[in-house]
């Protein structure tokens, strides 16, 4: 997955490094779950060993979802709703270093033996909530940029949500890392998929996306509406290229505004732009 990342054309160099950074976590946090089995139950002179990789383990797993959220953004300056994002992980691995001298989360005894605390659910939640964010996140992305996939977030979210009950209710399956691993790969062909159909420049999507769309077309009511940009060359040879991106670019958001409630909206070629309306009413509306 490492590879694939660095590897990919799609994603950026801020999408990869959130990747890297969900991989590499997922890698620490399987580490150390191996360890506190490995070590549970051994002399008490491996008992600080029991508490920190608990401690980690637990702290870092709402962070793998939030790695998640930083790689679907494209834009380099971070969003205030995942500067809280970060601040409320910080603030639940503060409550959790907090809560080990009494237990309350998760205790080892003094011979060394793990068990859950009478507070557990604090993890559960601090869990289920980045799993909710990283939801959201995703169906707002999708909707944002068109994605026709954005169906898939369902089932994935229902598929971890399910695995994480299963491994709360049966603690000794241990199957929970190996479901968020299958996440992360899930993901991966996820966003991959997703900013391959896009257009760079306008955000729309791309002309092999319309192409694609229009194979599996069987609408009978329909409509296909074509814009082009009157003497786009002469704002080119005149105000120069940058411009006429800039003027691209507002164009599409205006057609995006227009229309992207009703159907899906295209960049086909340099000044050429479609939109395919799921319904012949919608061009009224």
């Amino acid at each position: 997955m490492c590879v694939l990342t660095r590897l990919s054309e799609s994603l950026n160099k801020k999408q990869k490094r959130g990747f890297l950074f969900a991989l590499g976590l997922i890698a620490l946090i399987s580490l150390l779950e191996v360890v506190t089995l490995k070590v549970d139950g051994l002399p008490k002179k491996f008992r600080w060993i029991n508490i920190v990789s608990n401690y980690l383990g637990f702290g870092l797993t709402p962070s793998v979802c939030i790695c998640l959220v930083y790689v679907l953004d494209k834009k380099t300056k971070l969003r205030w709703e995942f500067k809280l994002a970060i601040l409320c992980e910080l603030i639940y691995l503060l409550i959790l270093s907090l809560s080990i001298p009494s237990g309350l989360v998760f205790s080892v005894s003094q011979e060394n033996i793990y068990s859950r605390g009478p507070y557990f659910f604090i993890y559960i939640f601090a869990y289920f909530i980045s799993i909710l964010y990283l939801s959201l996140s995703t169906i707002f992305v999708s909707k944002q940029f068109q994605n026709r996939s954005k169906a898939l977030v369902y089932p994935l979210m229902i598929f971890l949500g399910a695995e994480t009950i299963i491994q709360i209710l049966v603690p000794d399956l241990h199957v929970s890392w190996l479901c968020v691993t299958l996440l992360s790969a899930l993901y991966f062909i996820y966003c991959s998929e997703m900013w391959n159909q896009l257009d760079g420049l306008t955000g729309l999507l791309n002309q092999n996306s319309f192409l694609n769309r229009s194979k599996e077309m069987h609408y009978t009511n329909g409509m296909l509406i074509v814009f082009d940009v009157d003497d786009f060359k002469h704002v080119n040879d005149v105000f120069g290229h940058v411009k006429g991106d800039s003027c691209l670019s507002i164009i599409a958001a205006c057609i995006k505004k227009a229309y992207a409630k009703y159907g899906y909206c295209y960049r086909i070629g340099g000044d050429e732009f479609c939109v395919l309306l799921k319904n012949s009413r919608n061009e009224e509306a």
